[in-house]
């Protein structure tokens, strides 16, 4: 018996060999049959409208985080009923704008996929979500409050060639109770 490790980026894989089959083939077999944590895919330009605000990683992570205050005026004023033409009843959630990479400032919008004409009621903003290739995580299904962020450090964990132009997260009917939910994260590619 004979034990090898093949390495594809920051993966590594293990497999112990019963048969003569050379080592380069079990290698190749373990990549093969090993699917990646994410899919990618190709999106179109679409715009999104609702409620902005600047914020960081290193903000988030003290108590003056905008994002939850964010959410909790999101819900509070029924920001969603407001948002006239949207596509769809899905929210998402748009990172955009970034400074620099994970680290630096972003935008954060917070709303809803619209027609791209629309007219953008008082107090809200657009962004243009860009033409390009996305990686798509899916997150486990648990309190929303710890399955996103679990979800993201993946992300940064992942090597990734992320363009740091749009991220988004969508909450659809998977995310209707907020103790159970699942939520789906689209990030830019280069």
């Amino acid at each position: 018996m004979r034990r090898t490790v093949i390495r594809a980026g920051k993966f590594q894989y293990a497999r112990t060999l019963k048969c003569g089959m050379p080592v380069f083939l079990s290698g190749l077999l373990a990549i093969l049959t090993t699917a990646a944590p994410w899919e990618t895919t190709a999106l179109d330009e679409f715009v999104v409208v609702g409620i902005a605000a600047r914020t960081s990683n290193a903000r988030e992570m003290t108590a003056d985080g905008v994002i939850g205050k964010q959410w909790q005026r999101f819900m509070q004023d029924g920001v969603l009923g407001q948002i006239d033409g949207k596509a769809d009843s899905r929210i998402l959630a748009v990172y955009t704008n970034y400074a620099s990479d994970k680290d630096g400032e972003y935008t954060f919008l917070l709303g809803a996929k619209v027609s791209p004409h629309v007219a953008i009621p008082a107090g809200m903003e657009s962004r243009r979500i860009p033409t390009g290739r996305y990686a798509v995580f899916t997150s486990e299904r648990g309190p929303v409050a710890k399955v996103v962020p679990e979800t993201w450090k993946r992300i940064w964990a992942a090597p990734l060639d992320r363009a740091y132009r749009a991220d988004f997260e969508v909450y659809d009917e998977r995310a209707a109770d907020p103790r159970n939910a699942q939520v789906t994260i689209y990030v830019g590619l280069k």
